[in-house]
């Protein structure tokens, strides 16, 4: 099934920051937003260098890499419109994240090389082939009473996430995982390095920018919405233990491949109704 560009047209206007009933939920996934404002762009950049380095015979991967870039550039869109919102709800600070975050990727682009790039694109491309199985199929709990509009950004996202999931790993390995070590070094070894400090670095920012807009929030909650709130926290951390991160695990063994991912269902069956462009979103 070849990948397509699809143009959802959301209402933000009308999104509060504590969107779902797990104050927490809502937050942790606001201060995540953030994320693909700078670094999707980043990523199209390094995409674009990197098809310059295909081997020959690699059509359908070119194909898929243009598919790729067009699905994240509306993806960086999407998250801008969104954030502006969230951001003018009493959280400024927001930008100055986004902005650091920019620096430290252009930073990366101007000193960092391909290989290292590419292996930072996997890894942060392996969280949301994650994020996208979860969202389709483990986070009913969660989404039940939330708003629509904020609910479809998310998965229309995670599950585009989900559908492209492998493509920077094909990208890398067919540039830089060629004979018998270059596969166990470049293919394994250096793979998951990237993937590490991609992780460790965007957990940084999603983890400065949760902290700010909890304690954002507390300064304006009662001792008793206070105690919710911690609640709402134990209860976001009780579900990353047991659902998202024994999945981040499997990243990280010799033979993953993001491809073999079996697809949740439903989720194409969801995508479908954003293949009109311009289609409004049925909430």
């Amino acid at each position: 099934m070849p990948m397509i560009v699809r143009y959802p047209r959301i209402d933000y206007s009308k999104i509060r920051a504590h969107w779902a009933p797990n104050i927490a939920f809502a937050q942790h996934q606001n201060a995540t937003s953030i994320i693909p404002a700078p670094v999707e762009p980043w990523l199209i950049k390094v995409l674009q260098k990197a098809m310059t380095h295909l081997p020959e015979g690699k059509d359908r991967l070119r194909e898929n890499m243009a598919a790729f870039i067009g699905q994240e550039s509306q993806h960086f869109r999407q998250h801008r419109m969104f954030n502006k919102v969230i951001a003018a709800q009493g959280y400024p600070a927001l930008a100055d994240f986004e902005q650091q975050l920019a620096d430290d990727l252009d930073a990366f682009y101007r000193k960092k090389s391909l290989k290292f790039m590419l292996a930072y694109a996997d890894g942060f491309e392996s969280l949301g082939a994650v994020q996208g199985g979860i969202w389709f199929g483990r986070m009913d709990g969660l989404l039940e009473g939330a708003d629509p509009n904020a609910v479809a950004l998310w998965k229309w996202h995670m599950a585009e996430e989900f559908e492209h999931r492998e493509v920077c790993f094909q990208i890398y390995h067919a540039i830089y995982s060629h004979g018998l070590w270059s596969k166990i070094w470049n293919g394994y070894f250096y793979r998951v390095y990237g993937c590490v400090y991609a992780m460790a670095h965007l957990q940084g920012y999603m983890g400065r920018m949760f902290a700010y807009m909890v304690k954002q929030d507390r300064q304006a909650m009662t001792v008793e919405q206070q105690a919710a709130f911690d609640h709402d926290i134990k209860a976001l951390k009780r579900f990353q233990t047991r659902v998202f991160f024994p999945q981040l695990l499997k990243n990280f063994l010799p033979w993953y491949n993001p491809g073999r991912k079996a697809t949740p269902p439903g989720l194409f069956d969801y995508l479908r109704q954003y293949e009109k462009r311009g289609q409004e979103v049925e909430a």
